[in-house]
């Protein structure tokens, strides 16, 4: 290995453990009973976070920096989100407990198991249900429903309902013209 090559891992694995360490301080931030505060400890790692939008407690992030929240939207308990990649989630999103979303998975045909990354968007409107998951690369059209447990392998269509493993369309949302307004979100979730 050359010098260059040996100075660029020693930089990556700097990096690397430097985000360890953010990531690791933000978990321990995203205990905090105030969404004040933890909104205020996320900008600061670089999420972009809309007005009135509220994170509750025990989220969990993969690199923040690539992640934008729009506004009036709500991140349920222990949700993951994952940065690796671009990921966009719109205004007036309602996004129950524990969900994942993914936007990094490796290839498994790789010889070397690589890494694959593709932004993920949740347009405007979009209710997901507790516990769904979402894969990388997935867009979930503006006032879909994603049921709680879903597996979201592909694009989700605006006021589509999708439930299962994998997720498939079971219905679609009848009021298309949505305007409503989340709410105020519990003081100490």
């Amino acid at each position: 290995m050359t010098v260059r090559e040996t100075n660029k891992k020693i930089v990556g694995r700097l990096q690397s453990i430097l985000l360890e360490l953010e990531v690791s301080i933000i978990h321990f931030i995203g205990c905090f009973p105030s969404h004040t505060l933890r909104n205020l400890f996320y900008r600061q790692a670089r999420i972009k976070i809309g007005k009135g939008s509220v994170i509750h407690t025990g989220a969990r992030f993969f690199d923040p920096r690539h992640i934008i929240i729009g506004d009036d939207t709500v991140i349920g308990e222990k949700s993951l989100l994952d940065g690796r990649a671009a990921l966009t989630i719109g205004n007036h999103v309602d996004m129950a407990s524990e969900v994942m979303i993914y936007n990094s998975e490796h290839d498994i045909n790789s010889e070397f198991f690589t890494a694959i990354e593709a932004p993920v968007v949740i347009e405007d409107y979009v209710f997901i249900g507790p516990r769904a998951i979402i894969l990388p690369g997935v867009t979930v059209g503006a006032g879909a429903v994603v049921g709680a447990g879903a597996v979201v392998t592909k694009d989700v269509p605006p006021f589509a309902i999708v439930v299962g493993v994998p997720a498939k369309i079971i219905g679609e949302r009848r009021n298309k013209k949505l305007h409503y307004k989340l709410g105020r979100a519990r003081l100490f979730r």
